[in-house]
């Protein structure tokens, strides 16, 4: 019995063995290893020759490692599905681009559930379907461009009940309304198994988010669920961007309403203050230039005043077309400023007769209040031009009955006094110019006027001519002036004679008797609409002219011959009266003065060079000859 109690228990010999299987299969479990693995200790202990009893336990820790392996995936899988979800929620937190935020919702959709795609539809309320919004995986364009009925295929079902549908097998489920469209985009895609949720904020369902395999399979509850995640979270981004897209228009509309107001306030007080510029200019005496540079300093560009007739007074208008004169009478219709392309047009009139126009032409739009600041000064201007035209008419009444006075009344006393007060001295040389004219009175009279008011001259109207009295000495150029310039204000001829008036009061008449026999002899030498003085007018001024004055004629027609021949002390003016004297021959003249012909030949070259090559035309031929006349006349007469 001691013996028996004494004696050692027989040895276990498979709990070694045991605990070294329980030991592989942690090992198994540490290196993560194939499921296929788990079946190795088994098979190597019954290949040892393991009793029944030791192959039941290892089948039993085999068990449990997988057990335990199963559970630890599941567990690295919800880890990685919950990172995701983080990662997705961190990207709202930072939303930026919507597109971006939902193109990553369906791509960690796809990873997550280790499908083939995964794609995201969203609801048309105006046309009551869903269309794709975001494919991850899709090769079909038409699958991408694919627009569902509500209620047709899985999607439509889905967004119509909102609540998640899967299917393993597509086209073998006979619970969703097949369509061809549906059908065969799906079909061109691929798809076989098909999972959609419902994308919600709050009870309205916004579109459906789906993972789908090109083969069949089940979807369980976790891939479900997880789907569900992504898909709130991909409503919260969408009414997030939809937030951030209102509160964005409604800043972007208060900040274009607080521009406008602050816009609209600047052009108050830019139109006050221009306003208020134009008026104190107008009671300072300012003219026309200075409310046009009123008008570009407030509204920028390029202005350009013009007046009834359409001439400029101030700026260019070479380059305007007629389209602004259209455009002036429109607005004098309308009293406002009317746009013709780049201009902006403001024109007054008064009486139906337009008074002045204002043609501003900027590179940038002009706004309806800045509009009004051209109108003003358009009316401004009206008002500057009409009081001009009132201080002209008064001042050139009193200007014209003294020329009047200085023409048929030398004789009155007191004529220098009252010149002095008008700003005329008439001890400075003066020209006196009688215009002719068919044109109408009223006008020539105005503009003679102004070019008198102009010059601080004098001017008159005396039936179809009108009278001049300028400060300067050049009769003739001053002429041809007055004929040019009245001409082209009146579209018809003006001829235009001149005369020297210095000296006493008396020469003022005396210049006026001159200037109108020199305006005759023009019309009658068939050169109306020209201009000259008697001194330029040859022999025919011998005859018109008061002073008669013979050294002029002789200095106008043979001048440069008698100042050649006195240098050089050659024998022009003796060669020219024999050349006359032999009725233009080349022969006898050379005998008459006993020389070659070659030389007369080269002297009369030579006089063509001094008076022009139309010496010998006919009329200049009649001069030279009267001069030729006169000169022998003074050789011998030198008193004449």
């Amino acid at each position: 019995m001691e013996r028996a109690l004494t004696t050692p228990a027989p040895k276990n010999t498979t709990a070694p063995r045991n605990t070294d299987g329980a030991y592989a299969y942690l090992d198994l479990l540490a290196r993560e290893a194939s499921a296929v693995e788990f079946e190795g200790p088994i098979l190597q202990a019954r290949a040892a020759g393991a009793d029944s009893a030791t192959l039941e336990e290892l089948e039993r820790a085999k068990v449990a490692a997988l057990q335990v392996r199963a559970v630890l995936r599941r567990r690295a899988k919800r880890e990685a599905e919950l990172s995701a979800l983080f990662d997705t929620a961190s990207d709202l937190a930072g939303l930026r681009d919507l597109d971006a935020v939902l193109e990553a919702i369906v791509h960690r959709a796809r990873q997550l559930l280790a499908t083939d795609i995964a794609y995201m539809t969203l609801n048309d309320p105006e046309r009551g379907d869903t269309y794709m919004r975001v494919t991850d995986g899709s090769i079909s364009a038409s699958f991408r461009r694919l627009r569902l009925p509500m209620g047709a295929g899985l999607g439509g079902l889905v967004a119509q009940s909102g609540t998640p549908y899967n299917t393993a097998d597509y086209f073998a489920d006979p619970r969703f309304r097949h369509t061809s469209t549906i059908d065969v985009a799906v079909h061109e895609e691929g798809l076989v198994a098909i999972l959609g949720v419902p994308l919600r904020l709050g009870t309205q369902v916004i579109g459906v988010l789906f993972a789908a395999n090109r083969s069949a399979r089940p979807f369980v509850q976790e891939e479900v669920a997880l789907l569900c995640s992504l898909a709130a979270h991909a409503a919260v981004a969408i009414d997030t961007a939809r937030l951030l897209q209102e509160t964005r228009a409604a800043l972007a509309e208060l900040s274009e309403a607080n521009t406008l107001i602050r816009a609209h306030s600047e052009s108050i007080e830019r139109a006050a203050d221009a306003h208020d510029r134009m008026t104190g200019l107008v009671l300072r005496g300012g003219g026309v230039e200075d409310v046009a540079a009123v008008v570009t300093e407030v509204l920028g560009g390029r202005l350009t005043v013009l007046d009834d007739e359409g001439r400029p007074l101030v700026g260019e208008s070479g380059d305007l077309d007629t389209g602004v004169f259209d455009a002036a009478q429109s607005s004098r219709a309308l009293g406002r400023t009317v746009k013709r392309g780049d201009a902006y047009v403001a024109s007054v009139d008064v009486g139906a007769a337009p008074l002045c126009t204002l043609v501003l032409r900027t590179d940038h739009p002009v706004s309806d209040t800045d509009q009004r600041i051209l109108e003003r000064a358009a009316i401004v201007t009206a008002l500057l031009l009409l009081f001009r035209r009132s201080v002209a008419e008064a001042e050139g009444r009193v200007r014209g009955e003294l020329l009047d006075d200085l023409v048929s009344r030398p004789e009155l006393r007191g004529l220098d006094d009252r010149a002095r007060r008008l700003g005329v001295d008439l001890d400075v040389p003066h020209v006196l110019v009688v215009a002719r004219h068919d044109g109408q009175r009223e006008r020539g009279a105005f503009w003679a006027s102004s070019q008198a008011t102009l010059a601080h001259g004098l001017a008159t109207a005396r039936g179809d001519e009108v009278v001049l009295l300028l400060p300067g000495d050049r009769p003739g150029a001053l002429a041809r002036r007055v004929a040019a310039e009245l001409s082209a204000s009146l579209g018809r001829p003006a001829t235009a004679g001149a005369a020297p008036a210095s000296g006493p009061v008396t020469a003022v008449a005396s210049a006026y008797q001159e200037a109108l026999r020199c305006a005759g002899a023009l019309v009658a030498l068939g050169r109306t609409g020209d201009g000259a003085s008697a001194e330029e007018l040859g022999f025919v001024g011998l005859l018109v002219g008061e002073r008669r004055e013979v050294s002029g004629f002789l200095s106008g027609a043979l001048g440069p011959v008698l100042d050649y021949d006195a240098r050089r002390g050659t024998a022009l003016v003796k060669t020219l009266n024999a050349y006359f004297g032999t009725g233009g021959s080349l022969s006898r003249t050379a005998e008459a003065l006993h020389i070659h012909v070659n030389t007369v030949t080269q002297r009369l070259d030579r006089v063509g060079q001094l008076l022009g090559e139309d010496w010998q035309e006919p009329e200049r031929a009649l001069e030279i000859q009267l001069a030729l006349r006169l000169h022998r006349l003074r050789t011998h007469m030198p008193d004449a």
